[in-house]
C-alpha cells in the first residue's frame, strides 16, 4: 500500500494554526508521534499548545498553562489516561541526549509532539506524522506527510474537519 500523499493546508493566521491543533487533538491516540518541523516562529509551539489544551478540555480538565519546553526539553501532561509528551529538542547536542529523555518509551505509550525532530536522527519513528510548518511574508502553510498507511484515514478526517471548522470560522 502506498503512503498517503502529503496534505498541504494554508494557515491564514495564528488562529488557523491553533484550529489545526484543536481539530487534530481528538483524532490522536497513545503511540501517535507528531514530528513538528520548521523554523523558529513558524507556529510549532502554538500548534502544540492548542492541541494539548484541547486534549485537556476533552478530558474534562481545566485548561492549564502550556509553556514551551525550550528550557525543560520535555513537558508531560495527562489527559484521560493518556500521557502527552511535548518535547523541544533544539538544544540537544546529539541523539544520545534524546535517549536520556526517555522518548523511545514515550513513542510507544504516549502522544508525542516533537519539535526539532531532526535532532533525533535515525531514531525518529518511521511511522510518525510529519508536520512541516513554513511561512513567508505572504502566508503560512503546513505540510502533513506520513509513510505509514495508518495515517491515511486520519489525514482525510483531518482535512474534512479542518475545512468545516475553517468555513465556520471556529476559533
Amino acid at each position: 500500500m502506498t503512503p498517503p500523499a502529503p496534505l498541504l493546508l494554508p494557515l491564514a493566521d495564528a488562529e488557523a494554526t491553533a484550529r489545526l491543533g484543536t481539530t487534530l487533538a481528538p483524532l490522536l491516540q497513545a503511540g501517535d508521534v507528531l514530528l513538528l518541523e520548521g523554523p523558529i516562529g513558524a507556529g510549532k509551539t502554538h500548534f502544540a499548545r492548542a492541541l494539548i489544551q484541547e486534549r485537556l478540555r476533552g478530558a474534562g480538565l481545566l485548561p492549564e498553562d502550556v509553556p514551551s519546553p525550550s528550557f525543560t526539553l520535555v513537558q508531560v501532561y495527562e489527559a484521560a489516561g493518556t500521557e502527552i509528551w511535548h518535547a523541544d529538542l533544539f538544544r540537544l547536542g546529539n541523539v544520545a541526549e534524546a535517549d536520556e529523555l526517555g522518548l523511545s518509551d514515550a513513542f510507544e505509550t504516549a502522544i508525542c509532539l516533537i519539535e526539532w525532530p531532526e535532532r533525533l536522527g535515525e531514531e525518529a519513528p518511521a511511522d510518525a506524522l510529519r508536520l512541516a510548518f513554513a511561512y513567508d511574508d505572504e502566508a503560512r502553510i503546513v505540510t502533513l506527510s506520513a509513510s505509514a498507511p495508518r495515517w491515511q484515514p486520519l489525514l482525510a478526517d483531518l482535512c474534512r474537519a479542518f475545512a468545516a471548522s475553517h468555513a465556520r470560522g471556529a476559533p
